[in-house]
């Protein structure tokens, strides 16, 4: 219950800036609008501010996976689950049903850009991962690793140490 509640109101701190954000200022009453400005709706704004077709740019590392696993474990577990399926019992306390990571087909459907605009901004009572907590590269590496639930073999990067020795050489 109290997972929940802290979701809500993480949800709705990330959530107040932007609806701040996007008001119009407000027009004196008595002033009329310019002539020569005909009203325009506003355009929508570009979710996260990138392409939903940019690929990912950021090669998976060791570190990077293992700082995306421990954001993963704290920022999305409690709905997307440990194993990424989305069938926890928060997400079943607040009636909403996460995407399963684990779905191959599912998965494929999304390009990188459009899982990290999804991640750093947001979507329906999904929170975003707020830029001070988590910069552009980690929240590539995230997306990274929350395809390693349905192809284990996208987030297996080579440690740096076993790289080295994998040639067969030995240095004297």
């Amino acid at each position: 219950m109290s997972k929940s509640i802290l979701l809500l109101l993480g949800g709705a701190l990330v959530l107040a800036p932007l609806a701040i954000a996007g008001r119009a200022p407000q027009q004196d009453a008595a002033a009329p609008p310019a002539a020569s400005q005909t009203p325009q709706p506003a355009p929508a704004p570009a979710a996260g501010g990138i392409p939903a077709d940019t690929k990912n740019p950021v090669r998976p590392t060791a570190a990077g996976m293992a700082k995306a696993k421990e954001l993963y474990a704290i920022d999305c577990a409690m709905c997307h689950g440990d194993n990424g399926n989305g069938k926890t019992d928060l997400a079943t306390s607040m009636a909403i049903t996460p995407a399963d990571f684990s779905d191959i087909k599912m998965m494929n459907a999304i390009p990188d850009g459009e899982m990290f605009n999804i991640i750093r901004v947001g979507k329906g009572k999904m929170p975003g991962e707020d830029p001070a907590r988590a910069k552009d590269a980690e929240v590539w590496n995230l997306v990274t690793y929350v395809r390693s639930f349905s192809n284990p073999a996208v987030a297996v990067p080579v440690p740096e140490k076993a790289a080295a020795h994998s040639t067969g050489r030995r240095s004297r």
